[in-house]
């Protein structure tokens, strides 16, 4: 992600397109949380990135800066006080990405009801994205693999130990062994923990980070 911050680099666009499309539902959800309506959310988290790339706001977010989870939020917080309040009179160009209102409210709607801050919710809905974004690059490999349907009917055991009867039935759905299905599930978990790491790796400073940021992530999804 932090390739999104040189311009001249040839990824740079991309790096940043991909940004925008990862990142926008847990800084929307803060905005909303911090008490701005859904139409005006939109519009702050819009006017957001188009300030990411207009103003080379990226080109900080240096490996020696920290996290990038708690860069981007301190850009927002800083966008927020100093950016909005002189532009939202004005009528902004064309949009940086196309936002699923409809869907994020609803998620947001659920995940407000439990109270949490907007610091919290924030961190909660980051670790959520993250978590998402691993799998579908799980399923990606498997799909290219040819083996889609394998992946699919195992994703479930990624959040742990099954018991000895649902192995059994997923190879009798599969058509494999029980001993086949463990060393599957095994290979799973180890392909996830690989791509979960791989992607924070690019979010933090240095890899001796990495294991911190894990644990960071996995407690903002515990309920308060």
């Amino acid at each position: 992600m932090l390739a999104a911050g040189h311009g001249s680099r040839p990824d740079a666009a991309t790096a940043l397109a991909t940004l925008c499309e990862t990142y926008w539902y847990p800084l929307y959800y803060y905005v909303r949380r911090r008490g701005y309506r859904a139409e005006e959310a939109q519009d702050l988290t819009q006017a957001f990135f188009a300030k990411l790339l207009e103003k080379g706001y990226l080109k900080v977010a240096d490996p020696d800066r920290g996290r990038f989870r708690s860069f981007l939020l301190a850009s927002l917080n800083h966008f927020l006080a100093n950016e909005w309040d002189r532009t939202k009179a004005q009528k902004r160009g064309g949009k940086v990405l196309s936002l699923d209102i409809e869907g994020a409210e609803g998620r947001y709607a659920r995940e407000a009801a439990d109270g949490l801050t907007a610091e919290r919710l924030f961190e909660r809905r980051w670790a959520m994205t993250l978590l998402d974004l691993v799998l579908d690059r799980l399923r990606e490999e498997f799909l290219r693999e040819g083996r889609d349907g394998v992946f699919e009917r195992l994703k479930d055991f990624l959040g742990g130990a099954a018991a000895e009867g649902s192995y059994r039935q997923a190879g009798a759905d599969l058509g494999m062994t029980e001993a086949a299905v463990k060393m599957a599930v095994h290979r799973l978990r180890r392909q996830y923990r690989r791509l979960l790491r791989a992607q924070i790796a690019q979010t933090v400073a240095s890899p001796e980070e990495v294991d911190d940021e894990i644990r960071h992530l996995f407690a903002a999804l515990e309920s308060e």
